[in-house]
């Protein structure tokens, strides 16, 4: 028996910036409002609901204080509904569902996963982590800046920037067509207390990002990566340069969002009379050293976990963080592009960190349900080397 999605939803996301459309909102309202949302979406008691967990990465201000347990009380949440929120980088949202999966099926209960990530009221780094701030601690750690260590992989595999600056313009098309012409469902409109309309469509991808356009961009990471290049050479004597290759544009924007889902035991969904769209087959996390390509690893987990192969998969919805990154995810499983991120991703579309893991969850089951598709893979790699996958099985209600 496999834990069960009873629904998926998300918020469409805002760019992160103070002219964002979601900005007026703290993360405790937005994930709030988001909550209710699912509530009333699945008609779900509260008191049914014995667990939660949330992600965020920026624990801190607005968004510190186990900000999934305070956004559940002020979204009208049982009190006796307990709570965690977590922190695996970018991976923190999709660890966040599997972790109140795992609670699902241990309780024989129902439970929500998700997250939230507010950046333009709690931007990256604002935490002052040491691992950021202490040279020392970096150099002892081996944490090293996920944009030059995307720079690492590109160089590594023999990606050039015309390649990632194709990939980019992809992802930034796909996800204006998607906003113009694909019906998503489970996302749902934000509307402030007033009850005005703040965001109806995710706001960041941008129709003039083509490739051409993209090449004109400057690198992130040329400029003072002098040491860590010089550090990576040394260790990589096969490498005779850092190829440079990451810009704002082949890199994902930073956003605001929030994600819910509500998870249950098989026999829980049926003691509630919950409906479910979907089943978690396999779950995986995975770390590789310094560089961000930790979810092949996890996937090749959860693959081998749910006893499925590469082309038993119909459809992936994959973090494309930097697109090297993603390049070199997609030479991993040799996908089909026609069958990968077929709407968008994070580099069109945003990457409110802690919220983003779950987010591609509703992502994938909404694309399946309109293809009519049976297995999906959703998987999301972060800093450090931290990943997460996991194998989706759609049901046909």
């Amino acid at each position: 028996m496999f834990p069960v999605i009873v629904d998926a939803l998300r918020t469409p996301r805002g760019a992160a910036k103070p002219s964002g459309a979601l900005h007026a909102l703290s993360p405790q309202e937005l994930l709030a409002a988001h909550l209710r949302t699912l509530r009333e979406r699945s008609g779900v008691e509260p008191e049914c609901v014995q667990d939660a967990a949330f992600g965020c990465v920026t624990q801190t201000g607005e968004q510190g204080g186990n900000i999934g347990k305070i956004a559940s009380l002020l979204a009208g949440w049982s009190a006796s509904m307990s709570a965690v929120t977590i922190n695996r980088f970018c991976a923190s949202g999709l660890s966040a569902v599997n972790w109140a999966a795992q609670q699902a099926m241990q309780l024989d209960a129902v439970t929500i996963g998700g997250g939230v990530e507010m950046m333009s009221r709690v931007p990256m780094m604002a935490d002052a982590a040491p691992h950021y701030t202490d040279a020392a601690l970096k150099a002892a750690t081996g944490f090293f800046p996920p944009p030059w260590t995307s720079d690492l992989v590109a160089t590594r595999h023999g990606f050039s920037r015309e390649q990632c600056d194709a990939y980019a313009a992809l992802s930034q098309a796909r996800a204006c067509h998607a906003r113009a012409n694909v019906p998503m469902p489970s996302m749902c409109e934000v509307v402030d207390a007033d009850g005005a309309l703040l965001l109806q469509r995710d706001e960041c991808a941008r129709p003039e990002s083509t490739a051409e356009k993209l090449s004109t961009l400057k690198p992130v990471f040329a400029e003072g990566a002098e040491r860590l290049d010089a550090w990576a050479l040394e260790r990589e004597p096969q490498l005779r340069h850092i190829n440079h290759v990451h810009t704002a544009g082949n890199a994902p924007c930073m956003a605001d969002g929030a994600a819910a889902v509500l998870l249950a035991s098989p026999d829980a969904a049926r003691r509630n009379n919950l409906p479910t769209r979907g089943r978690i087959i396999a779950m995986a996390d995975a770390c590789v050293a310094l560089t961000q390509t930790g979810a092949v690893d996890a996937t090749q987990r959860a693959l081998k976990q749910a006893g499925l192969s590469v082309d038993d998969i119909d459809l992936w919805e994959v973090r494309d963080s930097f697109a090297a990154i993603t390049l070199h995810y997609l030479d991993a499983f040799n996908i089909d592009i026609d069958r990968f991120n077929v709407n968008g991703s994070s580099i069109a579309l945003g990457h409110p960190m802690g919220a983003t893991g779950a987010m591609l969850v509703s992502c994938l089951l909404d694309e399946m349900d309109r293809r009519n598709l049976r297995f999906g893979v959703v998987a999301i790699a972060g800093a450090a080397g931290v990943a997460t996958a996991s194998v989706i099985e759609r049901i046909q209600n």
